[in-house]
């Protein structure tokens, strides 16, 4: 459980690392899954609903550079992880009794190569009728400073929701040179492997290129209290109710004044973050294309 004092902190910077949350079996069997998953991607040759592909990905060589929502849909480990008690109990301290998974990926972040996330907020990907949405982070190895950790700036819950457009289309990232913000004050969340971050849906986050050779696995969580509605519709209200973890459903949403961008137009490039952030015109971090050469 959480101490008063991670309850304030949480609230005043915007994020929070539980360390060495999941460990033992649980872990091991973690790890094992993801690499037979990674590994079956040899047989895949673009990307599809379960695998993101780096630009460099072959059947040869196979490199994935995330696992989408669909994972919790076919692997009934990853399924039961989001829905553990060792978690839900610490979200039920931020975001109430009754919490929502809104939904979830693997992020790969491989060594020598692991592609950039570049700064943005979740919340300009889905806002919802009140801002108790947060999203965790399951570190499957160690994770330093050197390969690629994630990165947040403290306290940007509380400001703006930035532009995450770019010639008027939404790109699912910040032009860096357009924000006021000190990149320079950004604190790296590290940890040793099976340690858990949390951050809320506003903070300001991102995480460069991993350029060490140690992996850097990350599986996300995205959670909402229950009465926290997305304000983009639910296509599905018994596959919405489905993604319950903790408490019951409601059909009353919860209203909070939040700053709120829509994520429309769509991205000139659908599917994850990756392809969105194509259209940006500006980027913060070096890409291994840049690093390597291979862009030009």
């Amino acid at each position: 459980m959480l101490t008063p004092q991670q309850i304030e902190t949480y609230r005043r910077d915007g994020y929070l690392v539980i360390p060495r949350l999941i460990q033992g079996e649980q872990l091991r069997e973690l790890r094992a899954l993801t690499d037979q998953i990674v590994a079956d991607a040899r047989g895949v040759a673009a990307n599809d609903d379960l695998y993101d592909l780096e630009p460099s990905h072959s059947a040869s060589l196979p490199r994935v550079r995330r696992l989408k929502p669909a994972i919790f849909k076919r692997y009934a480990f990853f399924h039961a992880l989001a829905r553990d008690p060792a978690i839900t109990s610490i979200l039920a301290q931020l975001l109430g009794p009754a919490i929502r998974q809104h939904g979830g990926k693997l992020n790969m972040k491989s060594a020598g190569y692991g592609s950039p996330v570049e700064w943005h907020q979740d919340w300009a990907f889905y806002p919802h009728t009140n801002d108790d949405v947060l999203a965790t982070g399951i570190y499957l190895d160690d994770c330093d400073e050197n390969n690629g950790p994630l990165m947040v700036l403290p306290g940007s819950h509380h400001g703006p929701v930035h532009d995450h457009h770019a010639d008027g289309r939404f790109c699912g990232a910040m032009n860096p040179s357009a924000c006021d913000l000190d990149f320079d004050k950004a604190v790296p969340l590290v940890g040793p492997a099976g340690s858990m971050t949390i951050h809320h849906v506003r903070l300001v986050h991102g995480s460069a290129l991993n350029r060490s050779n140690s992996q850097r696995r990350l599986l996300l969580h995205e959670y909402a209290a229950a009465d926290a509605w997305p304000l983009m519709g639910v296509a599905d209200f018994e596959e919405f109710n489905s993604r319950m973890v903790l408490g019951e459903p409601t059909i009353a949403p919860r209203l909070r004044p939040a700053p709120i961008r829509m994520p429309l137009p769509p991205a000139d490039h659908q599917g994850s973050i990756y392809e969105n952030q194509r259209g940006l015109e500006r980027r913060f971090f070096t890409t291994y294309e840049e690093r390597t050469g291979l862009a030009h």
